[in-house]
């Protein structure tokens, strides 16, 4: 055969087109193949997840169920917040009118304060004031009674001893005996 004659490369073609389908043969076999061995896989893999699956479904229960608890608990969550920013408000007007008494009560302390310094500042100028009297007082008297009594005391005594004295009886003799019982002093 000749490459110029048209039945030569109805030849070829024809052989071209048994190897294409040989090749799609074998590439058919391969994806079966293939294909077995996932279905395999799937088939093993099911079988596996299927106790999950069924220990799941009652997780999903439970699970459903704390949504359902999470969701009162969000609605009284709202709820308790809202009364604290109630309270809040509460609080902070409170504190205005505290701090206001607190300045109201500083202001008064402050002039309680002042009025107990001068006060004070009397009662110690006037206890100063007594104090000196006392020691001017005490001092007069000491110069102007007590000193001059004391010397008109002494004074006094000096002439009591003296007119006892003059008015004494005259003593007796020296020049007479005198018996034991007169001379022992006791």
């Amino acid at each position: 055969m000749n490459a110029n004659e048209p039945q030569f490369w109805m030849m070829i073609a024809s052989i071209v087109i048994a190897i294409c389908f040989i090749v799609m043969a074998i590439a058919l076999i391969a994806i079966a193949v293939i294909v077995r061995k996932i279905v395999g896989t799937v088939n093993r893999v099911e079988q596996k997840v299927e106790p999950i699956l069924g220990k799941i479904e009652p997780l999903m229960i439970q699970v459903n169920a704390i949504g359902e608890q999470g969701k009162l608990i969000s609605t009284q969550f709202n709820e308790i917040s809202e009364n604290l920013s109630t309270a809040t408000k509460y609080f902070a007007e409170s504190a205005g009118l505290v701090r206001e008494e607190v300045a109201e009560l500083k202001q008064l302390v402050g002039q309680t304060a002042l009025v107990a310094k001068d006060k004070v500042e009397l009662v110690s100028n006037t206890i100063d004031r007594t104090n000196m009297q006392v020691i001017s007082t005490t001092e007069f008297i000491q110069t102007k009674v007590v000193e001059p009594a004391r010397e008109i005391a002494a004074i006094m005594a000096g002439v009591r001893k003296g007119l006892e004295v003059l008015f004494a009886p005259a003593p007796k003799q020296i020049d007479r005996v005198y018996v034991d019982d007169e001379l022992f002093i006791g």
